[in-house]
């Protein structure tokens, strides 16, 4: 199912985004931890490219397996990484015959080791353009992709941020993403600027809950996102004990979540680093 349709219902969507990991067994455990969340009735469940545009091949595999064998419907990512408009048609006919409708559409970050992202001869510099491919191609996906409550790394302020935000709606995006936050505050601005620029589209709010204090930290300085001093100062007082950490990260999630629900958001989309047991209990204390 398209998932601007899912969209459309009376009850708030949710979703969870995993990772392919790079050995069989890894595979394996990663499908168990998805198996492990279908109670809750996911929405649809989303894997990434892994860094650099690499297990794409792993993606594929598990976005078939995920809707065919779990029914659960499923998202795609998909990066201009190393990725001619060839080897990107030839990656959107394998999603299309295995039967997935969605598609995350993203530029990518540079490959390890890189400073700023190149593209492959013959590929695409920026997520509009693969936008407009897919359109320009004809392809039946229903295609989101991703914003940026904080502003994007390498956006040299909001306002260009937003200013390529709306290209890329314009090209033909569905629905947006956000990248992670952990302040709603940073969200609900971002969405009245984003409105008043007439982007239209559903923003659905990426959240995840914090599991590792050392994790988080790296992560949020990879995607350019705030932890605010709150948060900070409730880990740095459990950080010595990790069933605690994981008790505070549930706990600022839950609240954040809850208060995106009552501000009407169309859902929720949970970065889970490929552990179901946090993300089971946001969702279990929110009554989803």
């Amino acid at each position: 199912m398209r998932i601007k349709d899912l969209l459309g219902g009376a009850k708030p969507v949710v979703s969870f985004e995993f990772f392919p990991p790079k050995t069989d067994d890894g595979v394996e455990k990663l499908y168990r931890a998805v198996e492990a969340l279908k109670p809750c009735r996911p929405s649809f469940v989303s894997v990434t490219y892994g860094a650099g545009g690499s297990t794409r091949d792993r993606t594929l595999e598990l976005v078939g397996r995920i809707k065919h064998e779990l029914g659960i419907e499923t998202m795609a990512h998909l990066t201009c990484v190393g990725a001619s408009q060839t080897q990107l048609a030839a990656t959107l006919e394998k999603l299309a015959a295995a039967g997935v409708e969605n598609v995350l559409a993203l530029r990518g970050d540079p490959p390890k080791g890189e400073a700023s992202f190149l593209p492959a001869e013959g590929g695409f510099s920026h997520a509009s353009q693969l936008v407009a491919f897919i359109r320009r191609e004809g392809y039946p996906f229903c295609v989101g992709a991703a914003c940026y409550p904080e502003g994007h790394p390498e956006a040299p302020d909001l306002t260009a941020d937003l200013a390529h935000l709306a290209t890329k709606v314009e090209a033909g995006v569905e629905f947006l993403i956000s990248q992670l936050f952990f302040d709603n505050q940073d969200f609900f601005p971002f969405v009245r600027r984003a409105r008043s620029l007439g982007i239209e589209v559903p923003i659905l709010p990426g959240l995840m809950p914090v599991t590792n204090v050392s994790q988080v930290q790296r992560f949020t300085k990879m995607c350019g996102a705030r932890i605010p001093q709150e948060l900070q100062r409730r880990l740095s007082i459990v950080e010595r004990d990790p069933a605690a950490v994981v008790a505070a990260g549930v706990y600022w999630t839950t609240v954040q979540a809850q208060q995106l629900l009552d501000h009407g958001v169309p859902g929720l989309h949970f970065y889970t680093l490929n552990q179901s047991s946090a993300t089971l209990a946001v969702h279990a204390a929110l009554g989803l």
